[in-house]
């Protein structure tokens, strides 16, 4: 159902995005994986294939004769060529028959989740198509993809928000389990056993998934827990984590005061610094819509966190979010050049961003991230908010 629901979608987009033909040209995709294959193709292939997507609805699939079974169990492409020594006869007779002005490719130099094309298979499809009017007809198909990936069908989101719910379920869990003396690295490990003992994933490599952060001496990033940072009085605790569950990610930020001896609640310059987070991410929220580009949605929490004194946080305020943590298309950042062209994209009906963002303090970092959904007029939570510090 889910794969149907995205080739449906890929065939609306070849006439808003211009293009009479979509071609995902791959090789031994469990060394290669093109991210766009999972999109709609559902399968994995071990030599040359194309998988064509056509203005008129043609999808046609040509793959080694050892995978054709595979691709046609998935439904997807109604013509499934098989072939046994060169690619290149059925590839060219597809070519004629469809007669494409654009081909759109996947290749981006912004968007890593269209960039599935290698270098030297795009010189082996150079090569195949050699005297032939289409090798002009070539042209990146990055926006039809990021607009495949970025736009969730219903099913999508549905998945994404068991995974935040379970997620959920584990910070919960996890609250009475913090405790002064406790490593970073042994909170982590307790995560982990959650994780298996609900049959998830983690929704990035297992070794920093979660980030743990206790107190001011913490290493901050996308770290790996410390065995020798214990947590203590007075230490700020925070949680970067997410799992995958049926093949969707969730990716959230929570945070805990450990209080000290004869302390009811966190210092003021703590509460202070939770509160600006947390009118950041809200700022960024309200100007989450349809219509807006992701820089001014990362302008408006940003303005949040600057007027309050603390610095500009180094990263943009969110990311795409779905089979992929970092899902792909457009970025909720700023304008700076490692970001690209994915800043200056459209938000649209239907996108998961995460919206995160921290400043420091003398008892340990602040950072949270939720998960939301943007609808028609603005944005869903798919998260639980969290609002206040959570006190150990």
């Amino acid at each position: 159902m889910l794969l149907h629901e995205k080739a449906d979608q890929a065939q609306a987009l070849l006439a808003e995005t211009g293009l009479d033909c979509w071609l995902t040209f791959a090789r031994e995709t469990d060394l290669h994986p093109d991210p766009g294959m999972e999109q709609v193709v559902g399968a994995g292939v071990v030599r040359n294939s194309a998988f064509f997507f056509g203005a008129s609805g043609e999808r046609i699939a040509i793959v080694a004769n050892f995978d054709t079974s595979a691709i046609r169990a998935k439904g997807i492409f109604r013509e499934v060529i098989g072939y046994d020594e060169d690619i290149r006869g059925p590839l060219l007779e597809v070519l004629r028959r469809l007669d494409p002005r654009q081909i759109g490719l996947n290749y981006s130099l912004d968007d890593v989740t269209a960039d599935g094309l290698t270098h030297g298979h795009w010189l082996l499809l150079q090569q195949l198509l050699s005297g032939t009017p289409y090798l002009e007809r070539l042209t990146s198909a990055a926006s039809l993809l990021a607009r495949l990936r970025g736009r969730k069908s219903p099913a999508e989101v549905e998945r994404i928000r068991q995974a935040v719910a379970v997620t959920e379920q584990i910070v919960g869990w996890l609250t009475p389990q913090i405790r002064p003396g406790l490593s970073e690295w042994e909170l982590a490990a307790l995560v982990h056993a959650r994780f298996a003992e609900l049959g998830v994933a983690p929704a990035w490599p297992a070794e920093g998934c979660p980030i743990v952060n206790s107190g001011p001496s913490s290493d901050l990033g996308h770290t790996y827990p410390s065995a020798t940072v214990r947590i203590e009085p007075g230490h700020l605790v925070h949680i970067d984590l997410g799992v995958r569950r049926d093949g969707y990610c969730s990716d959230l930020q929570r945070m805990w005061y450990v209080r000290r001896p004869g302390e009811s609640a966190p210092p003021a310059d703590v509460q202070r610094a939770f509160s600006t987070v947390v009118r950041a991410i809200e700022a960024g929220a309200a100007a989450l819509r349809p219509g807006v580009r992701g820089f001014e949605v990362d302008a408006s929490a940003r303005k949040v966190v600057v007027d309050a004194g603390y610095s500009e946080f180094k990263h943009g305020l969110g990311h795409g979010l779905g089979r992929a943590v970092h899902d792909g298309g457009t970025i909720l950042g700023p304008r700076w050049p490692c970001y690209g062209r994915n800043v200056e994209a459209i938000v649209e009906v239907g996108n998961v961003f995460t919206l995160e963002l921290g400043v420091p303090t003398a008892s340990g970092f602040i950072g949270l991230e939720e998960d939301v959904l943007v609808t028609a007029t603005g944005c869903e939570f798919l998260s639980s908010w969290q609002r206040k510090l959570m006190l150990i």
